[in-house]
């Protein structure tokens, strides 16, 4: 299945794509239905899966239906999961690998991270930090070449993999082409996350390392850009990522992890404010968002 958050008024409800298409309000069902998390616990606790749960809410019926579309669309809409912490995970894929060496004037320590045992990890948001789908992304004001990072992200719950989502993870290759160093501001500054617009339980993915990640940015209402990469040209997976993450680094429960991403813009493309940039990943959904300068 597929989870949903949005806000009602001041309450975050989450809802639930069990039927294609169509969103049903699993907090109209009951109120300790009040986020994905929420739903995990629960999962936890009674040692089932998150789908098990809203199938139990699902059975006492009544639930307020909404088309993904329509939800999709609306200001309502937040991130499908309040991480409390993002991280993400570079070089993971060879196209990366060699744009970043392209950008670099230290362009070794991109092969010897890509060809090690140890792969690239990184803070890169808080939940309060995230954007939600829809909402603008940031571009730094101090950077001339901006782009945007399509990427698999996955959710960890109890050292496990429990979902997966859409995530973009902005970037600054003229900030971290200056010097590798600078990767933090490159990477985390005002509006440079989003994941969404839902998280797909593992049963709806399948294998993690066989899908398609599309980008699409558009500017002035025509195609700018546009490319894909497979997870399957991934130089390691999501459950590799998931056990390095972890190693002597207890991450709260909810994280998100971005996995790298395969497809980057030319080196004569760069973000402009107003442009909007389309993620969208095999079974799981699109994720659209504005561009704006921070």
């Amino acid at each position: 299945m597929r989870y949903y958050q949005s806000r009602c008024g001041d309450e975050v409800h989450v809802g639930v794509e069990a039927e294609e298409g169509v969103i049903t309000d699993l907090t109209s069902i009951t109120a300790e239905a009040d986020s994905t998390l929420s739903l995990f616990k629960a999962a936890h606790l009674g040692g089932v899966g998150i789908d098990d749960v809203a199938r139990r809410i699902l059975e006492r019926g009544g639930g307020d239906e909404v088309s993904v579309e329509e939800l999709c669309a609306s200001d309502e809409i937040l991130p499908p999961i309040f991480a409390p912490e993002v991280w993400a995970f570079g070089v993971t894929y060879m196209d990366s690998m060699r744009e970043r060496q392209a950008e670099s004037g230290s362009p070794d320590v991109y092969a010897l991270v890509y060809n090690a045992d140890r792969p690239e990890a990184f803070f890169k948001s808080t939940a309060e930090r995230l954007v939600s789908p829809g909402g603008a992304l940031g571009i730094r004001g101090d950077s001339e070449w901006d782009v945007p990072e399509p990427e698999l992200a996955f959710v960890l719950y109890e050292d496990e993999i429990v979902a997966y989502t859409v995530g973009n993870d902005m970037s600054s290759r003229s900030i971290e082409g200056a010097n590798p160093l600078y990767l933090p501001q490159a990477k985390v500054y005002d509006r440079s996350c989003a994941i969404g617009p839902c998280i797909a339980t593992p049963d709806v993915v399948g294998d993690a390392q066989t899908l398609d990640v599309g980008l699409k940015i558009e500017r002035d209402g025509e195609t700018a850009f546009e490319g894909s990469a497979n997870t399957s040209l991934m130089k390691r997976d999501c459950n590799y990522l998931a056990d390095w993450l972890q190693r002597h680094n207890r991450v709260p429960n909810g994280t998100t992890v971005c996995t790298g991403t395969g497809t980057i813009p030319p080196p004569e493309f760069t973000l402009a404010e107003g442009d909007l940039v389309s993620i969208s990943i095999d079974k799981i959904g699109t994720l659209v968002n504005p561009v704006i300068q921070v």
